[in-house]
C-alpha cells in the first residue's frame, strides 16, 4: 500500500469515526448495508471527504459544524438531510431551544415557508428521540 493510500485510509478511518458519533450506527449501518456496486462510490466519497477531510480538520468543533449544516440544509429545502442533521445536532450537544432558535433565525432569510418545514421535521426527530 503506497502512503496516498494509507493516507486516505486514515481519512475514510477518521470519517467513519465521526460520522457514526455525529449520526449513529444506526443509521451508518443502514447506508452501509444497502451499498451496491451503483453508490458505493458515493458512500466512500461522503465518508472519506464530507466526514474525514471536513469534519475531521480543526478549526471549528462539531457543535459549530451543526449549526452551519442545519442553517444550509433549511436553505437548500433538504428534508431528508436536515432530518438525520437535527438528529446529529442534538447528538453534538444542541439543545431544542437552541434549534428553535436556529429555525427562527433561518426563516427570516430563507422564508417562512422553509422554516415551517424546519420546524414539521424537527418535531418529527424529537418525537423519534423522545421514544427511544
Amino acid at each position: 500500500m503506497s502512503d496516498m493510500q494509507e493516507t486516505r485510509q486514515d481519512i475514510y478511518d477518521t470519517g467513519m469515526k465521526i460520522r457514526r458519533a455525529v449520526v449513529g450506527d444506526t443509521y451508518v449501518d443502514k447506508s452501509l448495508a444497502s451499498m451496491d456496486d451503483f453508490n458505493h462510490d458515493l458512500q466512500s466519497l461522503i465518508t472519506e471527504y464530507c466526514w474525514g477531510a471536513v469534519w475531521g480538520r480543526p478549526g471549528l468543533e462539531r457543535r459549530e459544524r451543526s449549526i452551519l449544516n442545519l442553517g444550509m440544509l433549511i436553505a437548500l429545502n433538504r428534508g431528508s438531510e436536515l432530518k438525520l442533521h437535527v438528529r446529529g445536532a442534538l447528538n453534538n450537544g444542541i439543545s431544542r431551544e437552541e434549534i428553535s432558535e436556529i429555525i427562527l433565525q433561518t426563516a427570516i432569510y430563507c422564508g417562512v415557508p422553509a422554516g415551517l418545514e424546519a420546524t414539521r421535521i424537527a418535531r418529527e426527530v424529537f418525537a423519534e428521540v423522545d421514544k427511544k
